[in-house]
């Protein structure tokens, strides 16, 4: 899907001359406009030339980016939409709350309510009553209608025709029975070939609905004639409004591959949450966030620092768009504009923080469970008085090294142990026993003198602070790589930061061949551990397994589980990998657009572990369990924990 996204657009410009000619050619009158009034201005006049009274609508994306129906209404036209759903949240006087499913905010109780209202008697609160009324109502609408107004998923350059994809069969209705059809659709949407078209077509509805294939698909290009109905006339409107703006990006210039299928937001934490009224203008979820800055304004798009930079919307999108890297730039724009809440700067300095309060732990940890001076780091720095703070060990990971650091001869292996921010500070123990098991095993292990990850620099919209700290690891880290190493990660955001994140925002080869090279912990476990070079200890117990949010683009639970269930543990995961909400330092900051977002966030995921019958919670995220151990008051553990390993010669 990618590949016939990237080349269209691409070749744009070519595909829209070819899409106009073949489109003409069948008897389609083309129209451009460069910006939504534009666009409202030709549909306008294309209405009232045909004296139009009436307007019935399938459903358009497009022309709520524009705001089309009051401008219609504004002229006394009437404007029906035809989709349910649609319909629904117009007759609420609301926007779209998602990409798909417009009105899935919405009770069948406030539906009844809503067409009792237009219909003048009470319906009851039943899916059929209700589809009945809709039904009886929207005939007649389609009869009177003078002109139908529809979008397009696709648009077919080699046939100047234009493919419509709904499940309600309004689509079908709307395009052959009024006099005078308008298409609107977004220059973006041309694609080459039918060939492209019925695979993008496909796509759409597994993503979106997960059905191989929407219940009606219809091409349509030009218009036939009926008996008693002369001067059909088909109109096609391709609207700009940033789109060749954002094809000159390189960042946003991805957000063109969207196919709107909307399965970004099933995915999204604070979207299923807040919704996507909040979590919205007019585009919702994390694709709107691109989308909003591009077509409405930066300014629309504040809703950009509700995204708690999960990156789950990467992972699901049938396009393989890098949403979260959009938003972040999103998030770098709006600091250019407005600067960095304060908060956001007090969380971006987590490493001076960190390498502070450890050199100082015995101070720095009675003042984190001092409840007068957790009152005032809230009020002066934005902690929430109530967020888990762990303690700092004593000494860090590399004022310990040389204790544990031997060289083995004539070693297997070389490893380079990438720590960050917990395993240094807080942790460092987990990270020791690392290391000794390996040398144990025969493999040689350095701790280079690396930061962090910096990925809460991404998440908060700092690209250039993390563009430096991730030009600084990959030097580091490229002086072991080249010399034959692997790098070890212990932390999942970390390793993801490494693996994708880095080459992203360097785009050369040194970041590319670290990406290459990064391992992680748990897989080298299971490496070991196949090929006989390590036995695990048995385990008793059952355990709950969360999967963090950006453990999902590596190997998800794979690792966890098969070590787990290797040492004899009863081991699944819980909620489908679904996120806890803690979202690194976002579930630590005061306020709605902080603790009180993540807790709501968990609050499905801390039922399920609480019901499940677990012994413990395991995750690999030091963060997650963090958030997961105040949410259930359950035992969280990671897994070098609760595993226990044995070198074999």
């Amino acid at each position: 899907m990618r590949a016939i996204k990237e080349r269209s657009v691409e070749e744009l410009e070519e595909l829209v001359r070819e899409f106009v000619r073949n489109a003409e050619a069948r008897g389609a009158k083309v129209h451009f406009a460069a910006d939504a009034k534009e666009a409202c201005e030709i549909i306008l006049g294309i209405a009232e030339r045909a004296g139009a009274r009436t307007v019935v609508k399938s459903k358009s994306l497009t022309s709520e980016e524009i705001e089309l129906n009051g401008v219609l209404e504004g002229a006394g036209i009437e404007v029906i939409e035809t989709d349910l759903g649609e319909r629904i949240i117009q007759l609420a006087k609301e926007r779209p709350s998602h990409l798909v499913f417009p009105a899935i905010h919405r009770t069948v109780e406030e539906v009844a309510g809503l067409f009792s209202a237009e219909a003048g008697v009470r319906l009851e609160p039943e899916i059929g009553a209700v589809l009945r009324y809709v039904r009886e109502r929207l005939r007649r609408k389609f009869l009177e209608a003078d002109v139908g107004i529809n979008g397009a998923n696709v648009a077919i350059a080699e046939l100047g025709a234009v493919v419509l994809e709904t499940n309600e069969g309004n689509g079908r209705l709307v395009a052959s029975l009024p006099r005078i059809q308008i298409v609107l659709l977004g220059i973006e949407k041309v694609v080459s070939t039918v060939e492209e078209a019925l695979m993008l077509a496909r796509s759409h509805a597994v993503a979106a609905t997960g059905q191989r294939l929407t219940v009606y698909v219809s091409v349509m290009g030009g218009r036939m004639e009926l008996p008693g109905s002369e001067g059909r006339e088909l109109h096609v409107v391709l609207l700009d409004n940033g789109r060749r703006r954002m094809r000159e990006d390189p960042v946003f210039r991805e957000a063109l591959y969207c196919i709107r299928c909307g399965a970004c937001m099933n995915v999204c934490a604070p979207y299923s949450v807040v919704g996507g009224h909040v979590f919205g203008h007019i585009y919702p979820g994390p694709i709107g966030i691109p989308w909003t800055a591009n077509v409405h304004g930066l300014d629309r798009a504040v809703f950009a620092h509700l995204c708690i930079s999960c990156g789950l919307c990467r992972e699901v999108c049938p396009v393989e768009i890098n949403i979260p890297m959009m938003i972040a730039r999103v998030k770098e724009l709006d600091a250019e504009s407005r600067g960095f809440p304060w908060v956001n700067r007090v969380m971006m300095a987590y490493e001076r923080f960190g390498a502070l309060a450890s050199r100082f732990a015995p101070v720095a940890n009675w003042a984190l469970r001092s409840r007068t001076f957790r009152w005032l780091m809230e009020r002066l720095l934005g902690l929430d008085r109530d967020a888990e703070v762990p303690p700092f060990a004593e000494r860090s990971l590399r004022a310990r090294l040389g204790r544990v650091m031997r060289r083995p001869e004539n070693p297997v292996m070389r490893v380079a142990l990438f720590p960050d921010f917990f395993y240094e500070y807080v942790r460092p123990d987990l990270a020791e026993g690392m290391i000794a098991l390996l040398q144990e095993t025969g493999i040689e292990v350095d701790v280079p003198d690396v930061r962090t990850s910096g990925y809460p620099l991404v998440a908060y919209g700092d690209l250039k602070g993390a563009m430096r700290i991730a030009e600084y690891n990959v030097r580091v880290l490229r002086e072991f790589t080249s010399r034959g190493y692997l790098v070890v990660s212990l932390e999942p955001t970390a390793t993801y930061a490494l693996k994708f994140v880095y080459p992203y925002l360097l785009r050369n080869e040194a970041s590319v061949e670290v990406a290459g090279k990064t391992v992680e912990a748990l897989g080298l476990l299971r490496e070991l551990a196949a090929s006989g070079r390590l036995s695990a200890r048995p385990v008793r117990g059952r355990y709950g397994v969360h999967v963090p949010c950006h453990q999902r683009a590596l190997s998800g639970a794979e690792n966890v589980l098969w070590l787990l269930r290797r040492a004899g543990a009863e081991a699944e995961v819980v909620g489908d990998g679904m996120c806890c909400g803690m979202a690194g330092t976002f579930g630590m900051k005061a306020g709605p657009i902080g603790r009180k977002l993540s807790q709501a966030m968990g609050r499905r995921l801390f039922d399920a572990f609480r019901s499940g019958g677990f012994d413990a919670i395991v995750t690999e995220s030091s963060v997650c369990a963090l958030h997961l151990r105040s949410g259930t008051g359950m035992r969280v553990l990671h897994p070098l924990e609760l595993l226990r390993f044995e070198a074999r010669s």
